[in-house]
């Protein structure tokens, strides 16, 4: 794919909604509008707590609960909204895999870990099914209106 679906260049324009969505303990989502001066109430939407500006860095931060009607909601009202959110790839394997002296695999991790036994950083759920989570990044996806 090209350039276009960089996180710079998702967060940096300014003509389709962005929802970055952050997972931490008192991490709020962000979220970057197009301008109208009713971004403040459309975001609210009627609610008690109110949508923080920061100014600095040009976004608007609201409660993580709000993140499916904001979503649904900016599809709405634009047609189209970018959702940017952490993900962590899952790799799977087997302990016969990891612990294996020949060169025949018919693992899904494709031989990858053919042999080099487990450091620990594999989850056993069985004999037959290993699995670790990878490093955390930011996925972007666009999501349009049916």
């Amino acid at each position: 794919m090209h350039d276009r679906l960089t996180l710079p260049y998702v967060w940096g324009q300014k003509a389709i909604p962005v929802v970055l969505r952050r997972t931490g303990k008192g991490e709020q989502l962000r979220v970057r509008l197009p301008f109208a001066e009713n971004n403040r109430q459309w975001l609210q939407n009627g609610r008690r707590s109110k949508p923080e500006w920061v100014s600095d860095e040009a976004y608007w931060q609201i409660p993580k609960a709000w993140f499916n009607d904001t979503v649904d909601r900016a599809l709405a009202r634009f047609g189209k909204v970018y959702i940017v959110q952490p993900y962590r790839e899952q790799e799977i394997c087997s302990s016969s895999c990891q612990n294996a002296t020949g060169h025949i695999c018919q693992c899904s991790c494709m031989g990858e870990h053919h042999g080099s036994g487990n450091d620990c950083s594999w989850f056993e759920v069985s004999d037959a099914f290993s699995t670790r989570w990878g490093e955390r990044y930011l996925a972007c996806r666009l999501l349009r209106k049916r």
